[in-house]
C-alpha cells in the first residue's frame, strides 16, 4: 500500500473543499470496501478524507411519513432500526444479507452504495480489466464470468454490483442526498448507478468530489408487503448470485402495485419495470408470475457460463412472489 495523507473533515462543505485542493484524494467512511481496494493496489489514493464525523448517523421521519437516513448510519444499526424493521421489512432483510455481523458494525450507508464490483479481473492488478484501467479489454468476457452479469451489460464490461442494500434501495424507489462543489442535489434510485456501456470505470452519476449525506425512502402504503430473498453459493458473507427486492400490494386477488429489483445479474441494481408492468391490474397467481418474470428477462443476454442464472432469477422472484400473496 502507497503512503497517503489523512485528514478528518469537521462538515460535508469542508470535505468536498478537501478533495477539491486534492483531485486524487478520496472519502473514507468505515473503510470495509476501500481499504481492502487499496491493499489490492486497485486504488491508490494520495490522500484520505475521513467522514465518519460528516455524515449524519441518524435515522428520522420526513414529514411525508417516509425515512431519512444519514449516510453515516452503520448497516447494523439501519437492519436494527424499528421503523426499518416495521415499515421496510426488505431493507433489514436485505442488510442483514450481506457480508458479516463485523463488518456490518463498520459499513455505513453512503459506504454501501458506494461499493466497487467483486469482479476478480477487476480486483487482480496483474490482469486487465476496462473499470480499473479503460482500454485494457474485458478477459471476463471469455474467462470466468460464472457469477457476472446477464442484463445491461456491454462488450467493454460483464461485471455486477454487489450491494444488497442498494437492490432493495431501488425496489423502494429511493432518493440519495447528495453534497457537491455546486451545492446539494438530489439523485432517484434507480439513477445513482451507471451501465458499463463504454465508460465501465464510472459506476456511478456523481461527479468527482461529490459526497452522500443521506438516504430518503418514500412512504409505503401500509397495505404493501416486502420481501428481500438471495440466492448466494454458501449461506453466510457471500455475494448474490442472484437476488431480489419485492414490494407487493394484492386486493381481491388482484395485484394492486408492486416494485421489483433484481441483484446479482447486472452492472446495477436492475429495477424490473417491464415485470411491474406486466403484474399490475392482473390475478396474482403464480402463472402470471412468471409470466411477468419473463417479460423482464427477455432482456438477458447471458454469457456461456452464466445462463444458468436466467430460470433462477424467474423462480427467485415467482417464489418471492408467491410467498407474499400465501403470507398476505
Amino acid at each position: 500500500m502507497r503512503p497517503f495523507a489523512y485528514q478528518r473533515a469537521t462538515d460535508a462543505q469542508a470535505a468536498v473543499a478537501a478533495l477539491a485542493e486534492r483531485p486524487n484524494a478520496m472519502y473514507l467512511g468505515g473503510g470495509t470496501n476501500l481499504v481492502d481496494l487499496m491493499r489490492l493496489g486497485v486504488v491508490s489514493p494520495d490522500a484520505l478524507v475521513d467522514v465518519t464525523r460528516v455524515a449524519s448517523g441518524t435515522v428520522e421521519d420526513t414529514a411525508d411519513d417516509g425515512l431519512l437516513i444519514g449516510a453515516g448510519v452503520r448497516n447494523s444499526d439501519l437492519a436494527a432500526h424499528p421503523a426499518v424493521r416495521r415499515r421496510y421489512p426488505m431493507l433489514a432483510e436485505a442488510v442483514l444479507s450481506g457480508a458479516s455481523g463485523q463488518i456490518r458494525n463498520m459499513a455505513t450507508v453512503g459506504g454501501n452504495l458506494l461499493q466497487r464490483t467483486r469482479c476478480s479481473y477487476f480486483q487482480d492488478v496483474s490482469k486487465p480489466c476496462n473499470k480499473r484501467q479503460p482500454g485494457s479489454g474485458c478477459p471476463a468476457v471469455e474467462g470466468d464470468h460464472r457469477n457476472l452479469a446477464i442484463i445491461g451489460q456491454s462488450a467493454a464490461c460483464v461485471a455486477t454490483h454487489p450491494s444488497d442494500m442498494a437492490v432493495a434501495l431501488a425496489a423502494l424507489g429511493a432518493t440519495v442526498h447528495v453534497q457537491g462543489r455546486s451545492g446539494t442535489r438530489q439523485v432517484p434510485m434507480p439513477g445513482l448507478h451507471r451501465l458499463p456501456g463504454d465508460e465501465p470505470d464510472r459506476d456511478t452519476v456523481l461527479e468527482p468530489g461529490d459526497l452522500i449525506t443521506a438516504v430518503e425512502l418514500p412512504a409505503l402504503p401500509p397495505t404493501i408487503r416486502s420481501k428481500y430473498r438471495k440466492v448466494r453459493d454458501r449461506v453466510s458473507f457471500a455475494f448474490a448470485v442472484v437476488s431480489v427486492a419485492v414490494a407487493l400490494d394484492v386486493a381481491d386477488g388482484v395485484v394492486r402495485d408492486c416494485r421489483i429489483a433484481f441483484g446479482g445479474i447486472a452492472h446495477v441494481p436492475w429495477r424490473a419495470r417491464l415485470a411491474e408492468e406486466a403484474l399490475r391490474g392482473t390475478p396474482a397467481t403464480a402463472a402470471g408470475f412468471t409470466r411477468a418474470a419473463d417479460a423482464e428477462l427477455a432482456q438477458a443476454r447471458p454469457l456461456p457460463e452464466n445462463g444458468f442464472k436466467v430460470p433462477l432469477a424467474r423462480n427467485v422472484l415467482v417464489r418471492t412472489l408467491t410467498d407474499l400473496v400465501e403470507t398476505s
